[in-house]
């Protein structure tokens, strides 16, 4: 494990939640704009992690601000793509709302 208390929290959290927790591993980096935390699961967890409409990712960053604002730094987690992955794109609007509406007439 880490030396510092927000990559701690963010691995034991993380780790309780996917089904592969060895592939959990977390990057730390300080800037100017404060911490910055990169996690990487496995690609299967990606949607545990994530969770609905991003559910979980938002609380967990949610939770990790507390963390960090209890040491008094400004912490920000980043959730690394897996190489490979697809994530769904939105489509390009190529038809106005009265196309639509002509098509579903139909």
């Amino acid at each position: 494990m880490a030396n510092y208390p927000d990559q701690e929290f963010v691995e034991f959290v993380v780790k309780g939640l996917v089904n592969v927790p060895d592939d959990v591993s977390t990057a730390r980096t300080v800037d100017e704009m404060g911490v910055l935390l990169t996690l990487k699961v496995n690609p299967q967890d990606m949607g545990v992690v994530i969770g609905k409409q991003g559910a979980t990712a938002r609380a967990l960053r949610t939770l990790l601000r507390v963390v960090g604002a209890k040491n008094n730094a400004r912490v920000n987690l980043k959730i690394e793509e897996p190489p490979g992955s697809t994530h769904a794109s939105r489509p390009e609007r190529s038809q106005s709302v009265d196309e639509v509406v002509d098509d579903l007439k139909l």
